[in-house]
């Protein structure tokens, strides 16, 4: 039994892969301010949850050390957690870019830098972050998110050389249009129902498929370095 720990567990991608992992591992998940939803997933899931904020790094490192204290250790990192922002870059403040690239891309940063040392220490780990298909191909009227999600991949693999000698895998993946409370508050119905047709697959994709994508790249051990796509072949 592995220990899991999920930021962002509150949200589509984040709950749905906890309900994954916790089908046979502990998992720890986190959140910012939803405490009713964290409290109500907990006792459906039998699992545990934590409190923090991933763009303050003295809340992550306390939030951290106390699941290392309970549990001991962390065996798989899943780094989830983040915002959108649909805005024409012209009109997009240096206060939206600012608490985008903290959230997105320094959250990462701030997680991974908590629990890395546990898992250099025991040599062995898997870091999964969740990037998106803007990550890759970047979009219109989305430059801010698809900014710190491309930062994901950069960290990601970087990270992924840097710690494969102490037997750590990180891996991103990028999921395309998901049937999500985010999106679908961004994003109108129309608009999400061209994205659904101008996906190869016909549809949105769901949060447990991309939470089963995750599953597998923690389970493989010499998967490294790599972003899988979770977008249906939309692009």
């Amino acid at each position: 039994m592995s220990v899991v720990m999920i930021t962002g567990g509150t949200g589509a991608i984040g709950s749905a892969t906890a309900a994954e992992f916790a089908k046979t591992d502990d998992v720890i998940f986190t959140y910012h301010q939803n405490e009713v939803k964290a409290k109500s997933l907990t006792e459906e899931l039998h699992c545990s949850c934590v409190q923090m904020d991933t763009a303050d790094y003295n809340s992550v490192q306390s939030a951290v050390q106390s699941v290392l204290k309970e549990f001991s250790h962390i065996d798989v990192l899943v780094n989830n957690a983040g915002i959108a922002l649909i805005k024409p870059f012209l009109d997009t403040t240096a206060e939206e870019w600012r608490r985008m690239i903290d959230v997105d891309l320094n959250g990462v940063f701030n997680v991974t830098k908590a629990v890395a040392p546990s898992m250099v220490n025991r040599k062995s780990g898997a870091v999964i972050n969740v990037s998106s298909v803007w990550g890759v191909y970047g979009a219109s009227c989305e430059v801010a998110y698809s900014a710190a999600k491309a930062g994901v991949i950069g960290f990601t693999k970087a990270l992924a050389k840097e710690l494969g000698l102490s037997g750590i895998t990180v891996n991103t993946v990028a999921p395309g249009v998901i049937d999500s409370p985010m999106n679908n508050s961004h994003l109108s119905p129309e608009e999400l129902a061209e994205l659904a047709e101008e996906t190869p697959l016909g549809r949105l994709g769901q949060p447990a498929e991309v939470a089963s994508a995750i599953r597998s790249l923690a389970e493989n051990r010499f998967i490294t370095g790599q972003v899988l796509g979770v977008d249906g072949g939309f692009c």
